[in-house]
């Protein structure tokens, strides 16, 4: 098997609660992949400027999963492999504004507090959210408003038992199951059932070289592809959703009314979405 793929973490805040679960996602997943995190937050002008206190405290929470002792230094948490970014930008367009640091510092992961029916954060909703995630072109894990996720939040362990992984023809559902795998290699979670589900009669066939090594359960459904992924999902405890989504346009493009949408929308864990396109980068 593989070494587990370094990402580069990026995480919006917009300091609600609901944004800490997903803070703590992407700390976790910063940590197993011993890479950066950047905690970002845009005011427009005129608006009440963030204070260092406003942004989640990285050394609270370290301190509390016991990776470091209360009072640890900065040079004590570089030890634990990540680097910390806290940033505050200001601009009249969020998008554009986020869009502008991430061509300076390109991310391979998003990772966004949604609110289920409601989209995403306050400052990530309507027509910021769908231009932010769509041309910035990478992967993106939801974390719903309400759902616990798969990172505990007491001591930093991560809990996965199951990864529902929707396969289709089209898109290459490849690209979704490396990512899948990618995921819980990273995290350490080798007993992790990776289930490959298939709404309708005939599904795709899947490459071993694309599991690297990792064991897949097939299951397949019938009728409605929405309500089919949702009931497996919940039926058998998923801890994470991960779905190729289309095209060359990017994650919130393809998410726009798609299948992916709709689920994200009323997912009872969190989601991965992953571009098809990046099947031609790994090709």
């Amino acid at each position: 098997m593989g070494a587990p793929q370094k990402l580069a973490v990026f995480h919006p805040s917009d300091f609600s609660p609901q944004s800490e679960v997903a803070f703590m996602h992407a700390l976790k997943l910063a940590l197993a992949g011993e890479t950066r995190l950047t905690i970002l937050h845009t005011d427009a002008p005129g608006d009440r400027y963030a204070q260092w206190h406003d942004f989640p405290s990285v050394r609270d929470v370290l301190t509390r999963w016991d990776l470091i002792e209360q009072g640890a230094t900065h040079a004590e948490v570089l030890e634990l492999g990540i680097e910390v970014e806290k940033i505050e930008l200001v601009g009249e367009d969020p998008v554009e504004t986020m869009l502008e640091y991430l061509g300076r510092h390109p991310a391979d992961l998003l990772v966004l507090s949604t609110r289920g029916r409601e989209g995403l954060p306050r400052f990530l909703e309507g027509s910021v959210a769908e231009p932010l995630a769509r041309r910035a072109g990478t992967m993106a894990l939801f974390v719903p408003h309400g759902v616990t996720g798969f990172v505990h939040p007491d001591d930093g362990t991560a809990r996965l038992e199951r990864v529902v992984v929707p396969i289709d023809h089209k898109p290459s559902p490849a690209p979704a199951v490396r990512a899948a795998v990618a995921l819980t290699t990273a995290l350490g979670l080798s007993d992790v059932v990776i289930e490959l589900l298939h709404v309708g009669d005939t599904a795709p066939r899947i490459h071993p070289d694309v599991l690297d090594g990792h064991g897949a359960e097939v299951r397949t459904r019938e009728g409605s592809v929405v309500d089919a992924i949702l009931e497996e999902a919940t039926e058998r405890h998923a801890g994470l959703i991960v779905m190729a989504t289309e095209g060359h346009h990017g994650v919130l493009d393809a998410l726009r009314g798609s299948t992916t949408e709709q689920v994200l929308r009323r997912a009872p864990c969190p989601v991965l979405a992953v571009p098809a396109f990046a099947a031609a980068a790994e090709s």
